[in-house]
């Protein structure tokens, strides 16, 4: 066995792990949902979710594990950490750090326009399940794939941590979609984001949605003020819809102030006078 399937190991477990989680998850789901969704809603999520995940993530995902490893291979010794010894206290400042920065690119996401674009296929679903993970624009994943390529680089961490660290993300964005509730989960939340929590950043309402974006760890929208706790009335996008793997794709392309502006072009029906 070469060097290079040797590298390769740890990706192939990490991607292993990721779908095994997201079965245990989709298994919860259907043994005692949170929510209960209408049929329709439930398997046009889940199939267009899946679909997208097949034709973009399955690559994209790949991508971003080897993108990872390999960068970090190439740049352990160059970046703020690399004095520190391979140990606990580098492991646990490189995962704060690691998802402070995920943290703060969700924000980004919200808030610039062009990011937007491409974060709301995510925010697109009607339902709220595991599936909802998989669920992404391949520009999105890309451009995060260039974002975290530059995080290790400037923190010169270990490749093997840098999967671990991956490994956790993934496992939590599964868990945080998923449409399930447990004893003491509110309790939790105070510490790590749970499903409660997720919940309410997927609501129609953008006052509402435009919260709770940590990924792994509940401190930084406390530390932020972004946090809010509330069972949204509603699931997804208010105006914008898309119930195809075609549809999330151009979906990026068309933004509400467009749509907002199509219906103002059109003439509204005379009011019945009393």
């Amino acid at each position: 066995m070469n060097n290079d399937t040797i590298n390769l190991l740890p990706i192939q477990v990490l991607f292993g792990l990721s779908i095994l989680a997201f079965i245990a998850l989709v298994v919860m789901e259907k043994l005692k949902p949170y929510r209960h969704f209408t049929d329709t809603i439930d398997k046009a999520s889940f199939v267009t979710n899946t679909t997208t995940f097949l034709f973009n993530n399955v690559i994209l995902t790949i991508l971003r594990a080897t993108s990872l490893f390999f960068v970090a291979q190439q740049f352990s010794s160059v970046g703020l950490l690399r004095a520190m010894d391979n140990h606990p206290l580098k492991w646990i400042i490189a995962f704060l750090l690691y998802d402070f920065a995920i943290y703060a690119w969700h924000v980004i996401n919200h808030h610039v326009d062009f990011l937007w674009r491409f974060h709301k296929v995510h925010h697109s679903d009607k339902s709220f399940n595991a599936s909802t993970g998989f669920r992404f624009h391949v520009i999105d994943l890309f451009l995060e794939i260039l974002y975290k390529c530059a995080f290790v680089v400037t923190m010169g961490v270990d490749a093997n941590l840098v999967l671990a660290m991956e490994s956790i993300q993934s496992f939590f964005i599964f868990f945080h979609h998923s449409n399930i509730s447990f004893d003491d989960e509110k309790r939790l939340s105070n510490y790590i984001i749970t499903p409660y929590l997720h919940r309410t950043h997927h609501s129609t309402l953008r006052s509402e949605h435009d919260s709770n974006y940590g990924i792994v760890l509940a401190f930084w929208d406390k530390l932020f003020d972004t946090r809010k706790e509330s069972v949204p009335e509603k699931i997804g996008l208010d105006i914008l819809e898309a119930e195809s793997f075609l549809q999330l794709f151009f979906l990026a392309f068309i933004t509400e102030s467009k749509v907002r502006k199509l219906f103002q072009m059109i003439p509204k029906g005379k009011k019945a006078s009393g």
